[in-house]
């Protein structure tokens, strides 16, 4: 009895696995993902010397360009960053290896990565792009996200890998870059213009942006793993800088929630680069979301950024020459 119901469930796992792991893919959600990722680390590894690597979500693309920053700071710059839903984990184990002493991180996260619980970093994106293709990766991660990979998929995600493969297949036209803009060599998000824009501009103007609460960011499991890369960065000579994503001027970060996000960093032995109101923006200067800024607004922002980057590195950038 007990090898009639174990065997067929150890082997429908052994499909599942199969399955997952090795056949079945999601070209265009998940692969465009996993392109932006490989592309963005491919440039940190080319750069010999120090530089500097914008991690955030979506917010580090759209808000941050580092074709602006680069000749205002004097060394290269990695736009890292992708989406909120990427692990910061997963983000931290591709980058560590290629951070060396003198570079500089810059955090201006999104307030959603620091209270992103670990039960949902474990079963999103990423979760599913290291199974089916970088098992190498997670296999640096704790058993549990082993786990929460290995169980990320369902029929929806079976039945959305064989529609996309058919797409590809079929010489599908992707058309997000069109109506959303694209991705240059540093990893920035470029295009985006407000002219593409103007068709969100309705929605932009009633949105009222959630805001976490301090005490939801002081215990967020994000900030426990974004402490932990800070832990490990500073004995080995790589300098964090926290920062926070621009707002909209009409509705602010509170008070209480930006001094628990920059205690995350200045608690941990980091910098924090808090602009005040000088990163708060007309909604007219978003894109599509309160934490995407237009084309414009990003390169306005970036030399407002870099200026201050700029004082924050120069004793360092001083001593090393």
């Amino acid at each position: 009895m007990m090898r009639r119901i174990f065997l067929p469930c150890l082997a429908s796992l052994l499909i599942y696995a199969v399955l997952f792991g090795a056949i079945l893919d999601r070209p265009l959600s998940l692969g465009m993902f996993r392109e932006q990722i490989d592309a963005k680390l491919a440039r940190g590894a080319a750069i010999d010397g120090p530089k500097l690597v914008i991690i955030a979500g979506s917010n580090g693309p759209y808000s941050h360009r580092c074709e602006t920053m680069e000749p205002l700071l004097g060394i290269p710059c990695v736009n890292a960053g992708v989406a909120v839903g990427i692990g910061l984990d997963y983000l931290f184990a591709r980058w560590r290896p290629l951070l060396h002493e003198g570079d500089v991180v810059y955090l201006p996260m999104e307030e959603a990565q620091y209270t992103r619980s670990y039960a949902a970093t474990s079963v999103g994106p990423d979760a599913a792009i290291m199974f089916r293709h970088d098992r190498a990766t997670l296999s640096e991660l704790p058993f549990d996200r082993w786990l929460g990979a290995a169980f990320s998929f369902g029929p929806r995600a079976a039945l959305m890998s064989l529609i996309e493969t058919a797409l590809v297949w079929s010489g599908f036209e992707d058309p997000r870059e069109a109506g959303l803009g694209s991705m240059n060599a540093r990893g920035d998000h470029v295009g985006h213009t407000r002219a593409l824009g103007e068709v969100n501009a309705a929605r932009l103007a009633i949105v009222t942006p959630y805001h976490e609460p301090a005490a939801a960011i002081a215990r967020g499991d994000g900030t426990a793993m974004v402490r932990e890369f800070v832990q490990w960065a500073l004995p080995h000579g790589v300098r964090v800088v926290g920062g926070l994503p621009a707002d909209f001027a009409d509705s602010p970060m509170p008070e209480a929630t930006r001094a628990a996000i920059r205690d995350v960093f200045t608690g941990a032995g980091a910098r924090f680069l808090d602009l005040g109101d000088r990163a708060r923006y007309p909604r007219s200067a978003f894109f599509d979301t309160p934490d995407h800024l237009n084309e414009a607004a990003q390169i306005d922002h970036s030399r407002v950024v870099a200026a201050e980057l700029a004082v924050i590195l120069a004793p360092a950038q001083a001593a090393s020459r």
